[in-house]
């Protein structure tokens, strides 16, 4: 399966040479490597590099910088004021008389006891997580969905044909892409037309009524993900024949106007391969899943990096955290798909974790999107089955 098609079962790679056996990380350029390519990565003096041992980053737990004391990790939390906290915050007293839980304490009652969060709920309001309908796409590996109107959906998997469901489990429509090849992905614009990337054929391609027509062709570059934005721009992620990092491009009309690949210290955002989802937050924070780096990236309109999650402490999920696909909320609330944990993580806008989706069945969720009531459309990628999913009652 090639990389734009490589999703549930991808084999992680070392990024340099492409070699299945990556007992190494970099933890600054987010990047997979095996042994013999570790002193390849280091001679690069440019960069600053962190090499451990893959499944150390993996069951490391990271506690969360501060927001008042950057230099600082969080390691506490307190229960009024309901915000992680360092040793300096409790230092300035300004949370004297507050109950004060270890943060890793306090993650596992969220876990479990989701009810008692005092998150951005409307008040009164009970969370209950609810399966109200399952469409068949008849895929046989099921890749995206994303949402049209309030009864419509467009998805798309292993085959040439991306097709439009509706809430009535009907088939509405269906479009072959334009090369022959399996899309990439697909999004919606405002306007409502389809927009769906080619990997292999290094477009993006816009769909109006019946007229299907290539508004970005790329040279050197291969699309992997794209979506609309609340302004009208495209925002695309692209992979780079070279082993560049990889990059989210903004398009208007066509015209390239914003490059995002690295931050303040010339560090790359995103791995170098593998398959990457993007949405833009109603606050226009762009967030990123990037399935190589095993890490959400969240920057900011401008490009800054914002903050970046790497998943709850190892404690309380089963396996390791490899992010799908992504979306947001009305309330700005970022929603993760967990393809290997079968669940929804779910956090607020500066990327603190709220609380998973774990209670629907879920089978293998591998990309998902909101409708305008946020209801929730997961896609199960070996089940072939969008669930619609209401989260409030």
């Amino acid at each position: 399966m090639d990389d734009h098609g490589s999703r549930a079962q991808d084999v992680v790679r070392c990024d340099l040479c492409q070699i299945t056996e990556i007992p190494m990380y970099c933890e600054f350029c987010h990047i997979h490597l095996c042994r013999d390519c570790v002193a390849k990565h280091l001679s690069d003096s440019s960069k600053v590099h962190k090499v451990v041992p893959l499944q150390q980053y993996i069951t490391t737990l990271r506690y969360p910088k501060c927001r008042k004391h950057p230099i600082k990790q969080c390691e506490l939390h307190c229960e009024q004021c309901d915000i992680p906290i360092c040793v300096d915050c409790i230092l300035s007293g300004k949370h004297s008389g507050h109950a004060i839980l270890d943060i890793f304490q306090n993650f596992k009652d969220k876990k479990i006891l989701p009810a008692r969060l005092a998150g951005p709920f409307p008040p009164n309001q009970v969370l209950i997580d609810v399966p109200i309908t399952a469409i068949s796409t008849g895929y046989e590996e099921l890749y995206r969905v994303t949402y049209l109107n309030e009864t419509e959906v467009w998805t798309c998997g292993n085959e040439c044909i991306i097709r439009l469901y509706n809430t009535r489990k009907e088939l509405v429509r269906s479009i072959q892409t334009k090369s022959g090849n399996l899309p990439g992905d697909i999004a919606v614009t405002r306007s409502g037309d389809l927009v769906y990337t080619e990997y292999n054929d290094r477009t993006v391609n816009m769909v109006d009524n019946t007229n299907t027509q290539t508004v970005i062709r790329l040279q050197g570059w291969k699309p992997c993900s794209v979506c609309s934005t609340s302004s009208g721009d495209l925002l695309v992620v692209m992979n780079s024949d070279d082993n560049e990092p990889t990059k989210v491009v903004r398009y208007s009309d066509s015209t390239e106007k914003q490059s995002i690949q690295i931050n303040d210290k010339g560090q790359a955002l995103y791995s170098s391969s593998g398959n990457k989802y993007i949405s833009e937050n109603r606050n226009l924070d762009i967030c990123v899943s990037d399935h190589g780096a095993r890490a959400i990236v969240v920057v900011n309109q401008a490009g800054k990096l914002r903050f970046i999650y790497t998943g709850p402490p190892p404690l309380f999920i089963k396996k390791p955290f490899i992010p799908y696909g992504i979306t947001t909320d009305s309330k700005s609330r970022i929603l993760i798909a967990d393809h290997i944990n079968d669940c929804i993580h779910i956090l607020d806008q500066d990327g603190q974790f709220i609380r998973y989706i774990d209670n629907c069945d879920l089978v293998g969720p591998c990309d998902l999107c909101v409708d305008n009531k946020d209801c929730l459309y997961v896609a199960e990628y070996f089940m072939g089955k969008i669930k619609k999913i209401q989260r409030y009652k």
